[in-house]
């Protein structure tokens, strides 16, 4: 059996001597191969089959790592990893222990930035370029970037700031959303090679100058010159918007012609101006039930590959299918119910609201900004928007959030998907600081169900209630519990679901079930738990946290949300603001970022698992004083507050 030719490559220069006839076979296997491995581990495998030839291109025609390569997002940086020494360990990919799903520096040398949100390559490329100018270092910076990508306005900001300080950066254009003509490609493959060639830039450049020289009319014969140029190349030139940009526009080229594309990088490379290259590829190429169905296969669980099926499905339905669903419900009654989507229609669970009411959804593209805004402007006119977001990427859009939502008290619900850890897509994906962020804004509404069924009552509530309302709810299946008709829920009041003597563990959204468990073990230990599902983060049910704080000996807070500034956080400023001082545990989400694995590893890793919880408790317990909350304690604590704030008002 002979020897395949990816097992020759261990890195970028191993490709240098193939011929292109070798690296189209590379690229089979490379595809048969990342079939396999994602099959078996899950993971971004669409987008990735979508660049196989780009990648190779891009690794034959550079160099790697003295020439900087950023993939913008990242979930398309498989084929890259297995180009760079880390084949082996993509049978690993996103588990815990292993290599992550995106570019990680402290992987490898040739992963140049971390990436996990879209639409922040251009703004690495121009400024690394800059960085590498002034500091005397050679290599060129290429950043790959989606069509999708290029919704956001952080990335026209970035093109724009290029052109203008012409930046030596080279924009590698995946657009997977149109496709190509043999007409349209040869012509515009033959006008990149055309204006492309170092021969023909330094003839049009010394044919202006002359053009200019020309005593008395050489400066308006330019002039007019380079009006019709334009006029001509708007007609004939596709790419007019990045040339007015000051970018030299290069396609749309075949991404999966691997000799086109190496070709017009190494072209591009020998250029000291700013250039972006157009190639159209297909999400999912050479793979049947990927190409047929791209969205399924952006990221998949593990799937059998013959049928293009999931290994396991859950019994009971997603948190997002849950929302999704009760929104379709509720919205046939409520006309004025408005959906609103940053690019994330199926994964939002929006995609059957959309069929139902295709006039009363919006997808924005990747602009968490503008949709947050045009959330506003439709509260402003009277209806009721509902803005479906991942908590990592509402938090690009704080600012509006702040100042077009809160400030002006507007009627928007926030449906925060993927709150919590979110499982193998790791730090840049955990939804685990927007309890955290948006618990400080004046006006917000913030709540968590403890189950699926919950989730209902709590879209229904936010619906009814003025002003701005926040509802995060986890990436996972839920709990499998009876769906009841939606009801709407009494702001700011928790539920208490057991009654014990000793401990009140007071916990949040999916952190109740947990909780439960947890007073079970305890239990066996002769540990008497008051279980409580405090329903809100914001506003507090001040009246029930202030009571058990005082009959019990132990106050516990649990969330899935980072403990600095979060909900057990809050609990302790409220009762240190009422008078009251006693024994507490918060437990939450260290100050860490948390690494990939599945949400169960990842949750015992933060010591949230019942088990742990409750031996925390337990260990809390043991350590302390048996008169630690006694009378006598109570005063002191008092007697230090009041004399602790007599010293503010000193400065007051």
């Amino acid at each position: 059996m002979n020897e395949r030719l990816l097992d020759k490559i261990d890195s970028p220069k191993d490709l240098k001597d193939l011929s292109f006839e070798d690296l189209n076979c590379l690229a089979g296997e490379i595809r048969e191969e990342l079939i396999q491995d994602v099959s078996k581990t899950g993971g971004h495998l669409a987008p990735n089959l979508g660049v196989v030839e780009l990648t190779v291109a891009l690794h034959y025609a550079l160099e790697s790592p003295k020439d900087r390569i950023i993939w913008d997002v990242g979930h398309q940086c498989y084929v890259h990893k297995m180009l760079t020494g880390r084949r082996q360990e993509m049978k690993h990919i996103r588990q815990k222990g292993g290599i992550s799903g995106f570019p990680k520096r402290a992987e490898s040398e040739h992963d140049v930035v971390d990436t996990g949100h879209s639409s922040t390559s251009l703004s690495f490329a121009i400024g690394l370029s800059e960085a590498m100018k002034k500091c005397g270092k050679e290599g060129k910076v290429a950043a790959v970037i989606g069509d999708g990508a290029l919704t956001a306005g952080m990335a026209y900001e970035a093109l724009n700031h290029g052109g203008h300080l012409k930046s030596d950066v080279m924009v590698i254009l995946n657009d997977n959303e149109m496709s190509i003509s043999p007409s349209v490609g040869s012509f515009s493959a033959y006008l990149s090679r055309v204006r492309l060639d170092s021969h023909y830039v330094s003839f049009e450049k010394e044919f202006e100058q002359r053009l200019k020289n020309i005593p008395a009319i050489g400066e308006r014969m330019y002039e007019i010159g380079k009006h019709i140029k334009s006029s001509i190349k708007q007609l004939i030139v596709p790419g007019m918007l990045f040339e007015e940009l000051g970018f030299k526009y290069i396609g749309p080229l075949d991404g999966h012609d691997i000799e086109t594309v190496a070709r017009n990088i190494q072209m591009a490379k020998d250029l000291d101006t700013p250039v972006l290259i157009h190639v159209v590829t297909r999400k999912g190429y050479g793979y049947k039930p990927a190409e047929d169905n791209p969205n399924k296969f952006h990221g998949t669980s593990a799937f059998d590959i013959k049928t293009g099926l999931a290994i396991s499905k859950a019994a009971a339905p997603s948190y997002t299918e849950v929302f999704g669903d009760a929104l379709v419900e509720i919205a046939e009654k409520d006309k004025k119910i408005i959906a609103i989507t940053a690019a994330m229609t199926s994964g939002t669970g929006l995609d059957k609201f959309a069929e139902r009411f295709p006039d009363r959804f919006y997808d924005v593209g990747i602009a968490e900004q503008h949709a947050v805004a045009f959330a506003a402007a439709l509260a402003l006119g009277g209806l009721k928007p509902v803005a479906a977001i991942y908590s990592t990427f509402l938090q690009r859009a704080y600012d509006q959030v702040i100042h077009d939502v809160c400030l002006q008290d507007m009627d928007v619900v926030f449906a925060i998907d993927r709150a919590g850890v979110v499982g193998e897509d790791g730090p840049t994906h955990h939804g685990v600081f927007d309890i955290s962020y948006l618990s400080t804004i004046p006006n917000m509404v913030v709540m968590a169900p403890k189950d699926e069924n919950e989730l209902r009552h709590m879209l229904k509530t936010a619906l009814e209630i003025k002003g701005p309302v926040a509802v995060r709810y986890p990436r996972r299946n839920g709990l499998g519990v009876k769906l009841e008709p939606a009801k709407v829920l009494e702001t700011g009041r928790s539920e208490v679901l057991r009654d014990g003597q000793d401990v009140a563990i007071v916990a949040l959204g999916t952190m109740v079930k947990t909780a439960l468990d947890s007073a079970d073990i305890l239990a066996k230990h002769k540990i008497s738990a008051t279980v409580v599902n405090a329903r809100f983060a914001k506003p507090l049910d001040e009246e029930l946290l202030v009571a058990l704080a005082q009959q019990h000996r132990l106050l516990v807070t649990v969330e899935e949300n980072a403990l600095w500034g979060g909900f057990g956080s809050n609990v302790l400023r409220m009762l240190m603001t009422n008078g009251v001082f006693c024994p507490a545990l918060n437990l939450g989400l260290t100050d860490d970022f948390i690494p990939h694995g599945t949400i169960d590893e990842l949750l015992d890793m933060q010591g949230l698992s019942s088990e742990k919880v409750a031996a925390r408790i337990e260990q809390r317990l043991n350590k302390m004083s048996p008169t630690l909350a006694s009378e006598a304690q109570g005063k002191l604590f008092k007697n230090l507050r009041k004399a602790f704030l007599s010293k503010i008002n000193v400065f007051e």
